[in-house]
């Protein structure tokens, strides 16, 4: 098999990921790489109407691992396609007007894949209609953040902003109330609900910076104890997407 020269395509692995962005029909796909045990899997996937999908290349497992970054966890399946088309806060603000609640959350610097994977996943469970992040410290979307998302980044957009203390300002003017996830905030036990809502979520370690802090319209923290009381951050925002939505 001759190696792609498609361009501006990315690849994505493991099943979920892979399923996921194989039943979304936003999505334009190239080709789809299967092994012998996982060969069958496409035909009980769902076809998207109006939707054109390659025929699956079944391939020894060796020649997946070559397509991939080093050490990547495939489980069998990869498939390459094309970006999804970018989101700018403006269609979510647009978007918000037609709409009762929204729930977004916005990450303040974190940078890990895994994390920010993780936390999108949780987002998606949680019912979040998109994520914000910093334009120059947040990772970029690869394959290594869709598996740890679990296909969520087919269903909840990542919004890229140049500066998030402007973007708070923007939300807040549009009915938002923006909460940031804090220590030394109140406890999240007497949060009162809202229609729409911003949960904004710091790097572990040095939390939200200052600024972001100010720009808030509250700082909440969780009740944790313990002799460990402190949650990864994904952890963290699963917890509090919960406090959110009840």
């Amino acid at each position: 098999m001759q190696k792609s020269q498609i361009k501006n395509t990315e690849w994505l692995w493991g099943l979920h990921a892979v399923r996921a962005a194989w039943n979304n029909p936003d999505r334009v796909i190239h080709s789809l790489l299967v092994t012998d045990k996982t060969a069958k899997m496409p035909s009980e996937w769902d076809m998207p109407k109006g939707c054109s999908r390659p025929k699956a290349d079944q391939v020894d497992r060796r020649v997946i691992d070559k397509r991939l970054p080093q050490g990547a966890v495939h489980q069998g399946v990869a498939v390459q396609c094309s970006p999804m088309e970018e989101t700018f806060l403006s269609d979510i603000i647009i978007k918000s007007t037609t709409r009762d609640t929204m729930m977004l959350v916005m990450l303040d610097q974190v940078t890990d894949p895994h994390n920010v994977g993780a936390i999108l996943r949780s987002a998606c469970a949680f019912g979040a209609d998109a994520m914000i992040v910093q334009s120059r410290h947040a990772p970029e979307m690869t394959g290594t953040m869709a598996k740890a998302a679990c296909g969520a980044v087919e269903y909840v957009p990542i919004i890229r902003e140049v500066n998030l203390s402007r973007a708070i300002e923007q939300l807040q003017e549009n009915g938002f109330t923006v909460i940031g996830l804090d220590e030394a905030g109140d406890s999240i036990k007497s949060l009162p609900h809202y229609d729409k809502v911003c949960l904004v979520m710091g790097a572990e370690g040095p939390g939200l910076r200052q600024k972001i802090k100010e720009n808030c319209s509250s700082l909440l923290r969780l009740p944790t104890g313990g002799p460990v009381p402190t949650l990864n951050v994904s952890n963290a925002a699963a917890v509090a997407f919960y406090a959110l939505k009840n």
